[in-house]
């Protein structure tokens, strides 16, 4: 298995009961990337996973719940910090490949930690930007045997 970074979309539908089938194979996701060692997180995704989580979530995480997945995630996966090579390859990714700006940030954590794999629903799957593949493992075909 690569490694994968795992976009803020996967770790939130973990805890959405109102998508009961992208919770079970975002579960299943993250669970064989602790399983295997090979998932990876960024300090966004982090910080967006308690945004969404906490406010759009129906019903939503309390500020609690939301600080124990953020520690439990911390405490089993690598996280990369944000820098300020990140950001300057972001602004690349946006200028040369049309990429919004927090997209193109989560490619560059992945690009600039040598991460060849991002999972993610908000990228066109199976494409490639400067070597980083995008899949998304939350289609109803998705193979997860395949990656693990």
């Amino acid at each position: 298995m690569p490694l994968i970074l795992l976009d803020t979309n996967v770790l939130v539908y973990t805890c959405d009961p109102g998508e009961p089938i992208k919770r079970a194979q975002a579960g299943a996701v993250l669970r064989a990337c602790e399983q295997t060692g090979n998932g990876r997180l960024s300090v966004q995704c982090l910080s967006e996973f308690v945004s969404v989580s906490t406010r759009r979530l129906k019903p939503p995480l309390t500020i609690a719940e939301a600080s124990r997945q953020v520690e439990r995630l911390s405490q089993s996966l690598p996280v990369f910090d944000l820098t300020p090579m990140i950001v300057l390859e972001a602004l690349r990714g946006v200028r040369e490949h049309g990429l919004s700006y927090y997209d193109a940030q989560i490619w560059a954590a992945a690009r600039l930690n040598q991460v060849p794999v991002i999972f993610s629903e908000n990228f066109n799957s199976g494409s490639v930007l400067d070597g980083v593949r995008f899949v998304n493992p939350l289609v109803t075909d998705f193979d997860l045997a395949a990656w693990v």
